[in-house]
Formats: C-alpha cells, sequence, structure tokens
C-alpha cells in the first residue's frame, strides 16, 4: 500500500481493474523497480493483504481504546487521576497511527545517492516499535495496577535494592526490544550467523567501519548486532542476579512467582536468539523472538508491579 486514507483505505479493491490501478502505483516506486521487479500480481496481492491487514488491526486498537474510554468518561466512572492516564494513551494511540504512515513513507522515497536495497527507514522503524512499546507498557502498568492487590512489604534496604534492581532490569530488557528494531531494520542478522563469537572473533574488525564514529551504532549491521548481542546478555545476567536476590527476600508467593517466570523466559529467548541467528533467520522463528521480548518486557513489568511500594 503506497498511499494513506483514514477511511477510504478499509475498503479494499475487489475487481480485476481495481487490482491492477493498485499494482500499478506500487510499480512506481523504488521496491518494486530494484527488488520486486518480477513480482506478479498474485505476489503483491500477498504482500497488499499483509500491509492492510495491520493497518485495520492498528484501527481496531485506536478503537478499543477510544470507544470505551469516551463511554466511561460520560458515564463518570474515571477518576481525575485515571483521566490523565486516559487521554496520554488515547493520544498515543493516534500518535502510533501517523508514526506508522511515516515510517512506510520512508521506504517508498527515491534516494539516487544510496546503493542498499530500497527498505524502511531503521530510525523510524525504531520509533515506531519504541511507541508501541511505551504504548503497551503504560497499559499493562495501568492495568497491573488497577487488578492486582498490592503487597504491604516491609520497606527494607534489601527490598529498596531489589526494587531498584527490578527498575533496572525492565529498562534494559526494553532497550534491548528496541534495539530489535534496528537488527529488523538492516538486516543485521545476516550479517555473522555464528554464537558466540562473530565469525572468527569476538570483536570483529569491521564494528568502526563508518564516520564518524557514531553512527556505527546505528547504521554498521555489524555494529548493531553486537550492541544487540551485549544488550542481550547484559540483559539476562541482570534477570539471573535479579532472581538470585529475591531468594534472599522473604516474599510473598505471587511476587516469586513474578521473578521465576522472568528468569525462564529470560533464557527461553535468549535460546531463540541464538536459535534465530544460527538457522539465518526464518521469518516464523525471528517473529518468535519478537514476540518473545514482549513477554519479558511484561513480566518484568508484572515483577516490577509486584514491588511497588504502597502509598500511604
Amino acid at each position: 500500500m503506497v498511499d494513506w486514507h483514514l477511511i477510504k483505505e478499509m475498503k479494499p479493491p475487489t475487481s480485476q481493474e481495481e487490482w491492477e490501478t493498485e499494482f500499478q502505483k506500487y510499480q512506481q516506486f523504488p521496491e518494486f523497480k530494484i527488488l520486486n521487479h518480477d513480482m506478479t500480481l498474485a505476489e503483491f496481492k500477498f504482500i497488499w493483504y499483509m500491509e492492510y491487514s495491520h493497518r485495520m488491526w492498528g484501527r481496531f486498537v485506536g478503537l478499543a481504546y477510544i470507544l470505551p474510554a469516551a463511554y466511561f468518561w460520560r458515564k463518570g466512572w474515571l477518576s481525575r487521576g485515571m483521566k490523565g492516564r486516559v487521554l496520554a494513551l488515547c493520544g498515543l494511540v493516534c500518535f502510533q497511527g501517523l508514526l506508522g504512515w511515516y515510517m512506510v513513507k520512508s521506504g517508498l522515497e527515491e534516494k539516487p545517492d544510496s546503493h542498499d536495497i530500497p527498505r524502511v527507514s531503521q530510525y523510524r522503524l525504531a520509533a515506531h516499535l519504541g511507541s508501541a512499546l511505551v504504548l503497551y507498557c503504560a497499559s499493562l502498568w495501568t492495568s497491573l495496577s488497577l487488578l492486582l492487590p498490592q503487597h504491604k512489604l516491609p520497606e527494607t534496604r534489601q527490598l529498596l535494592w531489589l526494587r531498584r534492581c527490578a527498575h533496572g532490569t525492565a529498562g534494559l530488557v526494553f532497550l534491548t526490544a528496541l534495539s530489535g528494531a534496528f537488527v529488523a531494520g538492516l538486516d543485521a542478522g545476516l550479517v555473522y550467523n555464528s554464537f558466540p563469537k562473530m565469525g572468527e572473533s569476538w570483536v570483529p574488525e569491521d564494528l568502526f567501519t563508518f564516520s564518524p564514529v557514531l553512527k556505527n551504532v546505528f547504521e554498521n549491521p555489524t555494529m548493531v548486532q553486537f550492541d544487540h548481542r551485549i544488550l542481550g546478555i547484559t540483559s539476562v545476567t541482570a534477570v539471573t542476579v535479579l532472581y538470585f536476590l529475591s531468594r534472599r527476600i522473604s516474599l510473598p508467593r505471587r511476587t516469586k512467582m513474578a521473578a521465576a517466570t522472568l528468569l525462564a523466559l529470560a533464557y527461553t529467548q535468549v535460546g531463540l536468539g541464538i536459535s534465530t541467528l544460527l538457522m539465518y533467520v526464518p521469518t516464523p522463528l525471528a517473529a518468535t523472538h519478537q514476540s518473545g521480548s514482549l513477554a519479558l518486557l511484561s513480566v518484568a513489568l508484572w515483577l516490577m508491579s509486584e514491588l511497588r511500594r504502597v502509598p500511604k
């Protein structure tokens, strides 16, 4: 889909003529000219429906936020603080839709100075994913705050350290998931398909091939994969330390369950990541790895919620 209309595009092409017109629009852009010049109409329909499904799902999610929020607001069921949260969440939903089109648009632009294959900007992809993760985390945190009764835990020094560690670990998991957008955007998973080394060395020689140096962090596929590995290893180490810290404190059963689940998911996610790399990034496995990052982030937030301070 090479254009964006909030209402008009909700109706897909139905006739052969409409499909031909849509296909001709796509043929004007670099992705077809350079990458998919031998694509058939049937193949075009497949990728068109993939994008269409994603956009329609986004509209459904938006309505699932906005309509109930408007109803609860009208009924007076929202507290003053909750009204602020609801407005922020609905605003994030709308922003996410606009950011999605801004991202897609980057893959349609002519880039005469580039020798790379046409692709969406990894910066915009990361922004779109980051915005989605923020929306998801804010929604989940709000839900946990409302649905799970808080534990009245003694405010000891050990608990304070555990709480700080849980916050830092959740931040690491979020950052690792976000770095995955740069891996996907640059096809960095196809650069070095070996583990634990990258090729024949622990630190590859082409980490700093771009100038200025900072450009390598976001645009050099080797550095992007290297960073994702380091973040993943750091995250699973932090989760392991967090788990053993939690074992030294008397905690409620539900909190212990959250810590144990986080540990199990962290090592599962590492296994998925390594398997995805060694198997040259098959789409089903890569999608499972991406879903695993969301599951891991969810449990990290659950543990944070379990450890949160009870207001006086």
